[in-house]
């Protein structure tokens, strides 16, 4: 679904999973730097938002996530996960309730998937559940903003700002009022400097939540069963998950970033020494440079300088070995 906002000066379409918003209006750094004071906006809304309502809706969604949400306050933001059998990370939500509705927004291209498995699950429970991405927009404020909500928006108040669903309809009228607008470059260089996972980014396939620092965060530990819980608790109680997310200082002397998939090597083995690795997302910082973060083994040595690509960087722990 392409943004009305694509429309403003200067602005870039994103690509892949991002298309239909802008990367950026032409200046990157002026954008992050506008976000991290706590001015402007992030226009979100190529991001999939699903609902659900009924009297059900939070004991029955308790029983699927990884998340405690059966006395899930008003107004209270969480971030939550379905599984596979496996553990494997399947969804990624991030979650509200205004008391009548739980509002979600996934990652693009995931909600089809996601209303169908929540549609297989509703069984006698009173839920409704339903696709709203056409009427409803993300919009993320960043932390620090003075803006205010529409009446009746829900928001999902975090530490690092607030996401509105908006009406699509008032998208460009609510810009117009609380830009300058931001792209999601800018937006994905500050989730990459706070060491926020992404599905389909920082996961793949083989994914479980110990390895990208979601417990805690997207999973409760002390809940009744859900889908996936006896590999969280097998990890959790008798070992260590096989990768670990780390945040990387790239080499600030390359024109380009490695990019998604990028092989992480140990840099005394040299471009052609065993894969360890991969970049998940990288970025420019306009205070830090170069960024990235990486899926590593979890035995490579906490203070080994990497390799990524040809490009020479040096790791900072986000998930103990």
């Amino acid at each position: 679904m392409k943004s009305p906002l694509l429309s403003l000066p200067g602005a870039v379409a994103a690509e892949g999973p991002d298309e239909g918003v802008a990367a950026h209006y032409g200046d990157l750094f002026r954008e992050q730097r506008a976000l991290a004071d706590g001015t402007g906006l992030v226009d979100l809304s190529h991001r999939g938002v699903v609902t659900v309502t009924g009297d059900d809706r939070l004991s029955w969604l308790h029983l699927l996530l990884t998340q405690h949400v059966s006395e899930l306050p008003v107004g209270r933001a969480t971030e939550a996960l379905i599984l596979s059998p496996n553990g494997h990370i399947e969804h990624a939500l991030y979650l509200v309730d205004d008391g009548e509705t739980v509002w979600a927004h996934v990652e693009p291209g995931t909600r089809e998937a996601l209303i169908a498995y929540l549609e297989s699950m509703k069984f006698f429970y009173q839920v409704e559940v339903a696709d709203r991405t056409d009427d409803i927009a993300v919009v993320h404020l960043p932390a620090g903003s003075i803006a205010e909500a529409p009446e009746g928006v829900a928001v999902r108040e975090t530490p690092y700002g607030r996401d509105l669903f908006l009406p699509r309809a008032d998208l460009e009228s609510y810009a117009a009022a609380h830009g300058p607008v931001a792209g999601v470059l800018a937006y994905e260089a500050l989730r990459v400097e706070g060491h926020r996972p992404r599905l389909g980014f920082e996961t793949d396939h083989r994914t479980i939540p110990h390895e990208v620092g979601l417990i805690g965060t997207a999973v409760h530990l002390d809940k009744g069963c859900y889908r996936g819980q006896e590999t969280v608790a097998r990890v959790q109680n008798l070992g260590k998950p096989p990768r670990r997310l780390v945040f990387l200082h790239l080499d600030g002397s390359d024109v380009h970033l490695p990019g998604h998939g990028t092989p992480v090597r140990l840099a005394a083995d040299g471009a052609e020494g065993r894969q360890l690795g991969f970049i998940t997302t990288s970025a420019r910082h306009h205070e830090l440079g170069p960024i990235a973060l990486a899926l590593i083994k979890r035995n490579v040595p906490l203070d080994a300088e990497l390799l990524a690509g040809d490009t020479a960087a040096a790791q900072e722990t986000v998930v103990e070995a």
